[in-house]
């Protein structure tokens, strides 16, 4: 007699692992984010910079974090080209300078209170990979006679206006980051458990890295700012207007490190 072939059981050395063994984010078969890392090609940022109530800022900086300055920045970027992502992303990130330091490690990066993007790829990836506050709103970067103006808005409310003059002075990149370097930014990584509880509680760090700027431009810069409930980038005031930055570009992201995870430290 013959063998039935069709009752024998797959060989499971040789046969694929499951979709979802293999997955990095949901839904398995058509994720909402790209797996890392992640190249952001035709960028251009308008960076706006002001000083504000240093007290404005310690209220908002998770410990064991310190304040290194009383500057804010507001970084309006348009990610041309991202894989995985899509093209002409915008996004508003609300920085301040700040420093970690334990255990012989200093690390100097721009800590991350409030950040706005306006499509869900994104939000998903900022907030899962690194821990960025990411939420919906409108945001907006042009060039309009001789400004360039960037703007967040919200329930159909500007809260965010920014301009500078446009391409008034070249500049290196290195003067965009003396007072709150984008390079490093630092967040504050929360992800609930199924039981209520924390799973991830970290302070978490990543770098731009493989930067090309071709173009740096800096200028008058003005930033106003509209009290909103679930936008409270009124929380950190403009006290004295800086000048402010225009640069294009592209750089990776490739991952980053847990600086602190206070899950670990409460079980010590």
């Amino acid at each position: 007699m013959s063998k039935n072939t069709t009752s024998e059981k797959p060989n499971n050395a040789t046969s694929s692992p499951h979709l979802a063994l293999a997955a990095h984010s949901i839904p398995m078969d058509a994720p909402l984010h790209g797996r890392p890392p992640a190249r952001f090609s035709d960028c251009e940022v308008l960076a706006l910079q002001y000083r504000t109530d240093p007290a404005a800022i310690a209220a908002l900086l998770p410990p064991p974090l310190e304040s290194v300055n009383d500057v804010v920045m507001v970084q309006i970027g348009r990610w041309g080209d991202v894989p995985g992502m899509g093209r002409n992303t915008y996004e508003a990130n609300i920085m301040v300078a700040a420093k970690y330091q334990a255990g012989g490690k200093t690390v100097v990066g721009a800590y991350s209170p409030y950040f706005y993007v306006d499509n869900d790829r994104a939000m998903a990836g900022g907030r899962e990979f690194h821990g960025q506050p990411k939420r919906f709103a409108t945001v907006t970067l042009e060039a309009r006679g001789d400004i360039f103006l960037g703007q967040v808005i919200a329930n159909g409310l500007t809260v965010f206006t920014g301009t500078m003059h446009y391409k008034a002075r070249r500049a290196k990149f290195e003067d965009v980051c003396q007072h709150v370097n984008p390079v490093t930014n630092i967040n504050l990584k929360i992800m609930p458990h199924i039981h209520g509880g924390y799973a991830v509680r970290q302070l978490t760090a990543r770098d731009f890295v493989d930067m090309d700027v071709p173009q740096c431009f800096t200028g008058t810069g003005t930033s106003e700012i509209h009290p909103h409930a679930t936008v409270p980038m009124h929380r950190l005031p403009v006290r004295e207007q800086l000048d402010a930055f225009y640069w294009c570009g592209a750089f990776s992201l490739i991952g980053g490190v847990v600086l602190h995870d206070y899950l670990a430290a409460e079980k010590k």
